[in-house]
């Protein structure tokens, strides 16, 4: 899990191949922990062709759309998955209202909700078993 949070003023663009170069490995079910995804998504604000070639070029890939095309990205199912822990972010007030003065407090309560979602969404998946 990566939580990164920027001023309100920074395009979303800019920081998202930094995040993928920084995300951490993640245990399978046997052998070497895996450094990168399989495929990575997102909406027309990441289409730019910079960062489709950055995310090719490490062997990920790129499910982005270009920006300046036509309606409707085709990811359907998954792209709901995101929209649903963006709203999930919402429903946490003191993200919702900024009451912090530092960066770094704000960056805490960002990392405490997604572990909060984490647990909601594992609590809900062990109890259908």
């Amino acid at each position: 899990m990566l939580v990164h949070t920027t001023p309100a003023n920074v395009r979303d663009d800019l920081p998202a191949v930094e995040m993928v170069k920084r995300l951490p490995a993640v245990q399978g079910p046997r052998g070497r922990p895996r450094r990168k995804p399989h495929s990575l998504l997102g909406d027309r604000g990441y289409g730019f062709p910079w960062i489709i070639a950055a995310i090719v070029a490490m062997r990920i890939t790129s499910l982005l759309s270009l920006r300046g095309s036509k309606h409707g990205s085709g990811l359907g199912r998954r792209r709901y998955v995101v929209e649903q822990t963006l709203a999930a972010f919402s429903q946490c007030r003191r993200i919702k209202l900024c009451y912090e003065r530092e960066g770094m407090h704000f960056q805490a309560f960002h990392e405490l909700a997604a572990i909060l979602i984490c647990f909601r969404r594992l609590k809900q998946v062990t109890a259908g078993f």
